[in-house]
């Protein structure tokens, strides 16, 4: 039984550059960047969990991590303003056709 994918918002303050681009660096391979310490990620509980301990490795007491979960149906409401349109926050389309 696998867990459900769920969109996350994931935010760092980091306060040093050498940390702050290791950071970075990890959560492109986990999710999209949104705005420069801004990223969306969606991700199993177990995924999760898993970027949250290489989170802690990379970083220290001085710096800061926010991860917010977001329910389905908030992730559907967000839009982004920045291109003036409908982000893409709704469920991938499957990557399969069941006839």
């Amino acid at each position: 039984m696998t867990s459900q994918q769920k969109w996350n918002l994931v935010s760092y303050d980091v306060r040093d550059p050498k940390r702050l681009r290791r950071v970075a660096k990890l959560l492109e391979g986990y999710g999209e960047r949104v705005q420069y310490s801004l990223f969306r990620v969606r991700a199993t509980a177990e995924r999760l969990e898993k970027l949250r301990w290489k989170l802690s490795e990379l970083m220290t007491s001085e710096d800061d991590l926010l991860v917010i979960p977001l329910c389905d149906r908030c992730a559907a409401k967000v839009n982004d303003h920045s291109r003036g349109d409908r982000s893409d926050w709704g469920d991938p389309p499957p990557s399969f056709e069941i006839f």
